[in-house]
């Protein structure tokens, strides 16, 4: 958790000079704590080796380019948000981008404001989701031979351990830790991504897709998380 007195610090991971002194200047003049990188290789060491409290990732860098930073970043659980930036603007690069872990997808050129306002959001529904799981009694249970370990953030399939992205485990363990209350996929948004996200209902639609693929013996016939139709989802009772 940041303190009133402790400045949130960023790493911005950024090839071009022209932009990255830019999110600095701006970013400094916020009151956060600026750190960068420009080599991809470089980078996700610095991830991998120090805290921060958002990361600024370019997708096109040298050395290792920032989806694949991101993927290796959440498969050794740094859970930091991260806010792609990229000179793309595709569907499928947004779809990959949040698939690998990322919080947002900001696509150049943006707003400088903008942009600012996106990494307050993320920070503050990050410490959101974070008060809210310390805060939660019930860490560890197994539902529908699904076995949930809060602390740890372990998910495990009838005793195999399975992979799952932050969102897609925070969207898991409320649903299950749940069963039988109904949440709409607005209530979703606003629970998991916090009321500012500027992303889409569909978002919900495409974890949920994704999550089932994992805890479902026949993802076709879903019976684990139910879709009541018209409205959102649910975690099955029985």
């Amino acid at each position: 958790m940041i303190s009133k007195s402790e400045k949130a610090k960023v790493l911005i991971v950024e090839d071009d000079k022209n932009i990255r002194e830019a999110l600095r200047y701006n970013l400094i003049a916020e009151n956060y704590s600026v750190s960068y990188e420009k080599d991809g290789m470089k980078a996700l060491d610095n991830i991998l080796e120090n805290h921060y409290d958002i990361i600024l990732l370019d997708i096109m860098l040298p050395n290792l380019d920032g989806i694949e930073i991101c993927k290796r970043a959440r498969f050794e659980k740094i859970n930091t948000p991260i806010i792609m930036l990229t000179a793309k603007d595709t569907d499928i690069d947004k779809i990959l981008a949040l698939e690998l872990g990322a919080d947002d997808y900001v696509s150049k050129p943006f707003s400088m404001p903008e942009l600012l306002a996106r990494i307050k959001a993320v920070i503050r529904r990050n410490k959101i989701v974070s008060d809210t799981s310390k805060s939660i009694s019930k860490k560890q249970f197994t539902h529908l031979d699904v076995y949930f370990d809060l602390d740890k953030r372990l998910i495990s399939v009838e005793g195999q351990e399975k992979f799952f992205r932050p969102k897609e485990f925070d969207l898991a363990y409320l649903l299950m830790s749940n069963p039988g209350v109904v949440f709409t996929r607005e209530k979703l948004v606003q629970k998991i991504w916090g009321f500012e996200y500027f992303g889409d209902t569909r978002t919900v639609d495409v974890h949920i897709r994704w999550i089932r693929e994992k805890i479902e013996n026949n993802n076709s016939k879903s019976k684990k998380i139910l879709t009541v139709r018209g409205v959102g989802y649910k975690a099955n009772v029985e």
